[in-house]
Formats: structure tokens, C-alpha cells, sequence
């Protein structure tokens, strides 16, 4: 099921981003083969709780093997999108680069994931999350006016800049290789989806509407309308009361007076105003009044936290005995799904090779070309 349905992808496995992109192509419906490296590669916890690896087979192949090579090369053949996540060239050097693919399968997607991109000067250099953001300019409006960046994990970067874009180019290949017969080469770069998540305020600062300095602006916690509060029992609310409508429902369930919130000069004022009226109930208080209004207060809960709207909607699950975040988004008639829990490296190698149209699974397994785990 799923608006991919029909769609085989072969993932060369990597971390991070690479994984969640895969992750989400085969919630969509497609068929999505993993190929690991035996043993695996780096992981935050067991490969049962990996859960960027669920929804899709892996098979165990050593591509510093030519015939392990040869196998990759045999599913491109059936593929209609790969994903790789190496640094630049190290496909190209394993006889799997763009060009190579392209020469079994014209039509094939060939979706790269890197953080600095395919070139320029940083391409072959190491990096994280982090340094994509910093590069970006979008870690610099992270923060407290007058404190230093503030790092947000690695959702922004990863995952926003990275993974879904990916996806988002895959699926536009995608679909012009329906029309015209030919794949192409995707080159996501974090830093590239890290800076074109900033539009926006790019545009706000060329208008002179946005400032350089953190903790300044509307939407960075320098204005207090918008902006999180400690509550009685050390938890947080979020106030997001941007409209003037939803700011005067803010304070009047709050029952205060504040200063003209529309003269920055204000702002120390108002913000001393609302931190010590929230600081007077606890969280689940401040969540039962605000509970159906339009004044944009929700309370800050962990992760996979307990919330009435994310019960009702599904939001998260209990899948083969793991919470987790439900597929997103959802579509009418084409539903989504988790699928299959996430797999051990090499857990479905014979059977998955098979589906596959590879024949001579036993030469390769008892070459060490596969493993099955």
C-alpha cells in the first residue's frame, strides 16, 4: 500500500539522514532493500531500537568484494531510485557512482546525500550536523539575546535539511523519469536545505525586519509573545500570541494588565509581566485554562510525551513493542505504514536477494561476498 507502492529502491546504507530518507520512501509504499555493510555500521543502540532502519529488508554485502559489487549492480538493474550517503567519490572508487548506474539503468534516480554536497571546497571534508548549520547561517539564530548558538539536536540540519530533501528530490526524479525516460543524479547537501530553510528570514532581513542579533526578533524569542515560561513545578509553556486577536485572549486568561507589546521598549516590561504570572500554576493548570483557546499556549512536553490532540490523531504508537513517531503525512486513499521493525544488518539477506532475481546465493554466501545474519 502506499502512493509508492511499486517503486524498488536499493539503499547503500549510511547514517543518519540517508537512513531517514529510506525510512520515509518505505512508509510511502515503496519497496526499500538496504544494503549493510556486515557487522554494521555505528548505531545509537541496539538494531532493534534503530528505528530510522524500520519498514525495509537488509541484506549483508562486503562491497569491498567485486562480486558483492556485482550484486549491487544486478538489483540497479531492477531499481528505480539508490541512495547512497559517502563522502564524495567513494561510490565513483566502488564502481557504483552515477555513471556507472546509469549504464545498467538509464531511468535510475540516483540519490546522494552528503552534508557539504558533491563539490567546492568543504566537499571532502568531515563534518556533522552542526557544522552544516553553522556554515548555513542557520545556527545563528538559534539562541538568547546575548548568549551564544544554541544547538536544536540534529532535527534541523539531518533531517529537515537533509533527509527531506532528499526526498523531495528523489520524488520529483521521480517523476520527470516518467516522462522522459531518463534518471539523474540528486545532489542533497545539508547545507544547502539548511540555508533554503532560512527563506524566509532572509527575506525579513533584506526588508530590515529581521536583525543579525540573536533574541531579537518576533520569532526568536526576542519578542516576549512568543516565547517559553517556566511554570510552578520547574516545566515550560509556550506562548505563541502573535495575532493581536490571539494576544488579547492571552492576557485575558491570564487576568493581567501589560505595557503596548507593539513598542519594543516594552518587551522587558512585558516579559517580567508574563514570567511571573506562569510561574504561579504548574504546567497541567496552565494547559487545562488555555484548553480550547486561541491565546497559543501548549505545554512543553518530553519526547513521545502524553497529549490528548496526539492520542486522538495517532501521533505516536506502540510498534512491535517500541513508542514511535507514526508515519507523516497521511494521505486519503493511499494509506501509509511503519511496516516491518527494524532489522538486524543482514537479517533478510537470502531472502531478500531472492525477491530480487539474485540466483546464486549460496556461492556468495559461502564467498563471504553476503551475510546472512
Amino acid at each position: 500500500m502506499g502512493p509508492l507502492e511499486g517503486v524498488q529502491v536499493v539503499e547503500l546504507a549510511g547514517l543518519g539522514p540517508a537512513p531517514f530518507a529510506c525510512m520515509m520512501l518505505a512508509e510511502l509504499g515503496a519497496e526499500v532493500l538496504r544494503i549493510d555493510r556486515p557487522g554494521g555500521g555505528l548505531s545509537m543502540g541496539p538494531p532493534e531500537l534503530d528505528l530510522v532502519n524500520r519498514g525495509r529488508r537488509s541484506a549483508a554485502l562486503d562491497l569491498k568484494q567485486p562480486a558483492a559489487v556485482d550484486v549491487v549492480r544486478r538489483l540497479v538493474a531492477r531499481a528505480d531510485v539508490l541512495v547512497e550517503g559517502f563522502r564524495p567519490g567513494v561510490a565513483e572508487r566502488l564502481g557504483l557512482g552515477p555513471a556507472d548506474c546509469h549504464a545498467i539503468n538509464p531511468r535510475l534516480v540516483y540519490g546522494r546525500m552528503t552534508g557539504w554536497g558533491q563539490d567546492g571546497p568543504l566537499a571532502q571534508a568531515a563534518g556533522h550536523d552542526i557544522d552544516y548549520l553553522a556554515v548555513s547561517g542557520a545556527l545563528h539564530l538559534i539562541g538568547r539575546a546575548g548568549g551564544p548558538p544554541q544547538v536544536p539536536a540534529n532535527l534541523l540540519g539531518d533531517f529537515a535539511g537533509g533527509s527531506l530533501y532528499l526526498v523531495i528530490g528523489v520524488l520529483a526524479a521521480l517523476h520527470e523519469a516518467g516522462r522522459s525516460g531518463q534518471g539523474q543524479v540528486v545532489d542533497a547537501a545539508i547545507v544547502d536545505g539548511s540555508a533554503h530553510l532560512t527563506t524566509m528570514l532572509l527575506g525579513a532581513l533584506a526588508a530590515g525586519s529581521w536583525r543579525q542579533e540573536r533574541g531579537t526578533n518576533l520569532l526568536d524569542t526576542g519578542a516576549p509573545f512568543y516565547d517559553v515560561y517556566e511554570t510552578a513545578d520547574g516545566k515550560h509553556v509556550a506562548v505563541g500570541a502573535l495575532e493581536p486577536q490571539f494576544y488579547a485572549d492571552l492576557l485575558g486568561k491570564l487576568g493581567v494588565d501589560a505595557p503596548d507589546r507593539n513598542d519594543p521598549a516594552n518587551w522587558p516590561e512585558l516579559r517580567k509581566v508574563l514570567a511571573e504570572t506562569f510561574r504561579q500554576r504548574t504546567q497541567a493548570e496552565w494547559t487545562a485554562l488555555f484548553d480550547g483557546s486561541d491565546a497559543c499556549v501548549a505545554p512543553v512536553l518530553p519526547l513521545a510525551g502524553e497529549h490528548p490532540h496526539l492520542v486522538a490523531r495517532g501521533t505516536f504508537v506502540d510498534h512491535h513493542g517500541v513508542r514511535q513517531a507514526a508515519p507523516a503525512p497521511r494521505f486519503g486513499r493511499t494509506p501509509t505504514s511503519l511496516g516491518r521493525p527494524p532489522a538486524r544488518p543482514g537479517e533478510h539477506t537470502r531472502e531478500a536477494l531472492a525477491d530480487w532475481g539474485i540466483t546464486d546465493l549460496d556461492d556468495l554466501l559461502a564467498s563471504g561476498a553476503a551475510v546472512q545474519t
